[in-house]
């Protein structure tokens, strides 16, 4: 695994650490935050796939395309982990506007960004 490869994994993993810090505590940490955090950790996990296929990203936070672009290119996404693309409204929208969605399930977002990470680490040691 190269140095961008790995970085972009440990800051994705860094990102998932801050999610389970905040799982229990959403008066410290409304689900903008935790919803924000959980969507980073899922962009850098794909970003890290992509970097180690040797293929090239665009600067955005989109996962449509950063799922599209894994898929196109070979990657398999666990089939559970594609709901992880809603998280895209975390990224922006939701940092800057009152969240008025229903309150993320925070337990299933959790397991489902972790299983992504695990999934994506897995990818890119081999």
């Amino acid at each position: 695994m190269n140095e961008a490869t790995a970085r972009m994994l440990r800051l994705a993993q860094r990102d998932l650490r801050a999610v389970q810090g905040m799982l229990d505590d959403p008066d410290s940490f409304p689900d903008e935050i935790f919803g924000f955090h959980a969507q980073q950790a899922v962009e850098k996990a794909a970003k890290s796939w992509l970097d180690g296929l040797g293929i090239e990203y665009p600067k955005t936070h989109d996962l449509d395309l950063l799922f599209e672009l894994l898929t196109e290119r070979g990657g398999e996404i666990p089939p559970a982990c594609e709901e992880l693309r809603d998280l895209v409204d975390f990224s922006v929208q939701y940092r800057y506007e009152a969240f008025e969605e229903l309150p993320l399930d925070r337990q299933e977002t959790l397991r489902l960004v972790t299983m992504f990470i695990e999934h994506v680490a897995a990818r890119v040691a081999s």
